[in-house]
C-alpha cells in the first residue's frame, strides 16, 4: 500500500486539517519536474535557478506544516496531561485518598475487598479506557506526521537528484518537538500501571484487555460477509415466492387486506435496520465518525455487515412467516398464528437477557429506547435525540404495531380477519396517540435541552417544529370523524385546518431540515452554491438530490391525499407506498445530520469521548496542578529506564500493516 492510502485510512477523521498535506506536498514535486525546462534547451545555470526557486517555495511550505503539527500535537499534549491528572484526582479521591498528595499511596488494590462502589470503578475503568484511546490516537497521530515527512522529503531528493531533502529533515524534522518529546509514550505507560495496579488489583492481562485499541482500518470477518450475502439472497428469492403467492392467492381477500397490515409494520423495521447499515458504510467510507457521534464503545460495537445480516435473518423470518400464512390451509396452521409468531421472534431478540445475539448492541439500542420514553426526566444525548428522530419516521409501522395489539385483543377468531375497522377507521382515541408519540418524545427532548442549557435557540424553536404535529394529527382526526356528516367532502372546515396545519409543519420540518440539521445554505460556501464551505462526501450531487428529495417527500402527505380524494388508489395502499419513502428520506437525512455532527466535532478536535466521573471544584484544581509540578509528576517525572521484563511486555496498539518503504516500527501495533 502507498503511504497516501495508508495515510488516509488511519487518520483521526477529526484531525484531518492538522495532518501533513502529503497529497499536496506530492503534487508540488511532480509540477515541479514537469514544468523544468529540458536540460537539452537550457544551460545549467538555468535548470539550477528554477529548482532553486522551487526549492525555496517547498522548503517554506514544510516549515509551515511542520509549524502547523507542532503547534497542534504540543496543544493536545497539554490537554492530555491535564486529563491524566484530572483522572488521577478523582481516582485519588474515589479510594479515600484525598488528604495525601503521595503518589505512592494511590497503589491500592480495588479488587475483592474494596469499598468503592462498583459503579464508580466502572465509571473509572471507562473514563482511563477512553483517556488511553485518546494517547494512541495522538501517539499515532505523532508517528504518522513523522513518516510522513521522511517519505516526502526522500521523494524531493529523488526526484530532483539532490540530498537538500534529507539535510532539512535531519536539521528541522528530527529535532521538531513532535520526535523529541517522548511524554506520550511515559503518559501510555503511566494510564497502564494506573489501571493495572489501582483499577484491575494488579491483573495486568486483565488491564491491557480493557484498554487494547481495536486496529484501524479493521476488515470485516469472511463468515460475516458470506452470511450477509446468504441471507441476503434467501430473502429476495423468497421475497419473488410471496410476491407470485399473494397475486394467485385463492384465499379470503379481507383476509389478504388484514395480513397486508400486520405484516407491513415489521418490513418497515427490516427496511430501516438494512438503511441503518448502508448508513454506517457511507460514514465509515467518508470519513464521518459516527461511533464518537453516537458514543459508542470504539473497542465493541456493530458494523454495517452486521445490521445488514441481521436485516436480511429477519427478512427471511418475515417472508417464510408470510408464506405460511399463504399457505396456512395447506399447512393445517390458523393463518393469524404467523404474524404474531414473527412479531415475538422479533421481541423476543431484541428483549433477550441472555448475552448472546450482539447483547451490547442491544441493551445499548434499549437503553437509548428507555431514555427516550421517559423524556423529559433525562439527559438527553445525541443517540438519544436521533433515534426519536427515527421513530418519526416509523410512525406507520407503530400505527401498524397498535392495529396489531387492537386485533388481537379484540378478534378471538384466528381464522377470520371478522371487523376491524375499531381498530382502524373507528379508533378516535388510541391511533392519534400512537400518532402523535414520536413528535412528544422529541418535544419532551427541546424543552429537556432548553431546561440544560437556557438556550431558547434553537431549543424552543425546534420544539415548536414538533409541536406542529400535534395540530395536523388534531385536525387530521377531527376530519374524519365528521367527514360523514358532509355530502361533500370539501365542505367539511375541519379539512382546511388540516390542510394548512399540514402546510405549516412541512415547511417548517423542510426548513429545518436543511439549515439546522444538514448546515446547507450556508453563506459562506464558496463554490458550493447553496451547500456549505466544507463537505464530506465527494459528490455535490448528492447533496441536491438531497435538497430536492427532502423537499418532495416532506409534501408527500399532498400527493396521498389528492390521489386518495380521485380514487386512483386506496388509503393503505398510499401508506405503503409512501411509509417505505419515507424511511428512505430518514435514510437521506442520516448522512447530512450525522456530517453536520462530525463537522462539529472537527471544528472542536474532538476525537473521543470526554468521560469524567465527577467536576472538578477549586481545590481539586490546585491538587491536580501540584501533583503535576511535583518532582515525581505527569510534566516533571524523571526519566527512568524501563524495566527489560516491562518492555518486552509493550506491543503495539494500532495494527501495522506492511506498506511500501514504511518502516513498521513508525506506526502503532497492538498492545496486548
Amino acid at each position: 500500500m502507498k503511504f497516501a492510502e495508508h495515510l488516509t485510512a488511519h487518520i483521526t477523521p477529526e484531525w484531518r486539517k492538522q495532518y501533513i498535506s502529503y497529497e499536496e506536498m506530492k503534487a508540488m514535486l511532480y509540477a515541479a519536474v514537469e514544468e523544468a525546462p529540458s536540460a537539452e534547451s537550457v544551460e545549467p545555470e538555468v535548470l539550477r535557478r528554477h529548482f532553486a526557486n522551487f526549492d525555496e517555495h517547498f522548503f517554506h511550505f514544510c516549515d509551515h506544516e511542520l509549524t502547523k503539527i507542532n503547534t497542534f500535537y504540543s496543544e493536545k499534549m497539554a490537554e492530555a496531561t491535564r486529563k491524566f491528572a484530572a483522572l488521577q484526582n478523582e481516582l485519588r479521591i474515589s479510594l479515600g485518598d484525598n488528604r495525601n498528595n503521595n503518589k505512592s499511596q494511590l497503589r491500592q488494590k480495588t479488587g475483592g475487598k474494596s469499598n468503592v462502589p462498583p459503579r464508580k470503578i466502572q465509571e473509572l475503568k471507562l473514563a482511563f479506557s477512553e483517556f488511553y484511546l485518546s494517547l494512541i490516537l495522538l501517539q499515532n497521530y505523532q508517528n504518522l506526521n513523522f513518516t510522513g515527512f521522511r517519505k516526502i522529503l526522500k521523494k524531493h531528493d529523488k526526484l530532483l537528484s539532490v540530498d537538500t531533502g534529507v539535510r532539512w529533515r535531519v536539521e528541522y524534522v528530527e529535532t521538531s518537538h513532535i520526535n523529541t518529546n517522548k511524554d506520550i509514550d511515559r503518559l501510555i505507560s503511566e494510564t497502564e500501571t494506573t489501571v493495572t495496579t489501582d483499577l484491575e488489583g494488579g491483573d495486568r492481562q486483565k488491564a491491557m484487555k480493557r484498554l487494547r485499541v481495536p486496529p484501524l482500518g479493521e476488515q470485516q470477518s469472511p463468515w460475516t460477509t458470506f452470511k450477509v450475502g446468504l441471507f441476503s439472497g434467501s430473502f429476495i428469492v423468497l421475497f419473488l415466492v410471496v410476491v407470485l403467492s399473494a397475486i394467485f392467492h385463492e384465499g379470503s381477500r379481507d383476509n389478504l387486506k388484514v395480513a397486508f397490515r400486520l405484516y407491513r409494520g415489521p418490513l418497515l423495521i427490516i427496511q430501516f435496520l438494512f438503511l441503518m447499515g448502508v448508513n454506517i458504510y457511507g460514514w465509515r467510507s467518508s470519513g464521518v465518525n459516527h461511533v464518537l457521534i453516537f458514543e459508542l464503545d470504539p473497542r465493541n460495537h456493530l458494523s454495517e455487515q452486521h445490521l445488514m445480516e441481521l436485516a436480511a435473518i429477519f427478512g427471511v423470518v418475515w417472508t417464510l412467516s408470510l408464506l405460511s400464512f399463504l399457505y396456512s390451509a395447506s399447512l393445517s396452521i390458523p393463518p393469524y398464528v404467523n404474524p404474531l409468531a414473527l412479531t415475538v421472534i422479533m421481541l423476543v431478540f431484541v428483549l433477550n437477557p441472555i448475552k448472546v445475539f450482539r447483547h451490547e448492541a442491544r441493551f445499548w439500542a434499549l437503553r437509548v429506547v428507555g431514555r427516550i420514553l421517559a423524556a423529559p426526566f433525562f439527559h438527553v444525548g445525541f443517540a438519544d435525540f436521533w433515534l426519536a428522530d427515527q421513530l418519526n419516521s416509523l410512525v406507520s409501522a407503530l400505527l401498524d404495531f397498535q392495529f396489531l395489539i387492537c386485533f388481537y385483543v379484540r378478534n378471538g377468531d384466528w381464522l377470520n380477519a371478522g371487523e376491524t375497522s375499531e381498530c382502524m377507521e373507528r379508533d378516535w382515541i388510541v391511533r392519534p396517540i400512537v400518532n402523535c408519540l414520536p413528535a412528544w418524545f422529541r418535544f419532551a427532548q427541546c424543552l429537556r435541552r432548553y431546561r440544560d442549557t437556557k438556550e431558547a435557540f434553537p431549543h424552543l424553536v425546534n420544539a415548536g417544529k414538533y409541536s406542529s404535529t400535534f395540530l395536523v394529527v388534531l385536525f387530521g382526526t377531527l376530519r374524519s370523524m365528521y367527514d360523514d356528516g358532509y355530502e361533500d367532502s370539501l365542505d367539511n372546515p375541519y379539512l382546511y385546518l388540516w390542510v394548512f396545519a399540514s402546510i405549516l409543519s412541512s415547511c417548517y420540518a423542510y426548513t429545518w431540515d436543511i439549515k439546522m440539521d444538514w448546515g446547507l445554505f450556508d453563506r459562506s460556501a464558496g463554490e458550493n452554491k447553496f451547500l456549505r464551505e466544507e463537505t464530506v462526501y465527494s459528490s455535490t450531487s448528492f447533496y441536491y438530490f438531497a435538497i430536492v428529495e427532502d423537499l418532495v417527500l416532506r409534501f408527500s402527505w399532498a400527493y396521498s391525499y389528492a390521489l386518495i380524494e380521485a380514487e386512483y388508489i386506496s388509503g393503505d395502499l398510499m401508506t405503503s407506498i409512501t411509509s417505505p419513502l419515507e424511511v428512505f428520506r430518514r435514510f437521506v437525512w442520516n448522512f447530512f445530520r450525522l456530517e453536520n455532527e462530525h463537522l462539529n466535532n472537527c471544528g472542536k478536535f474532538r476525537a473521543v469521548r470526554d468521560i469524567s466521573v465527577a467536576p472538578i471544584d477549586s481545590s481539586d484544581q490546585s491538587q491536580m496542578i501540584r501533583m503535576m509540578d511535583e518532582g515525581d509528576g505527569v510534566v516533571h517525572r524523571r526519566k527512568k529506564k524501563p524495566p527489560k521484563k516491562a518492555k518486552e511486555e509493550k506491543q503495539k496498539l494500532l495494527s501495522g500493516e506492511s506498506i511500501e518503504e514504511v518502516d513498521s516500527s513508525a506506526y502503532i501495533g497492538n498492545r496486548l
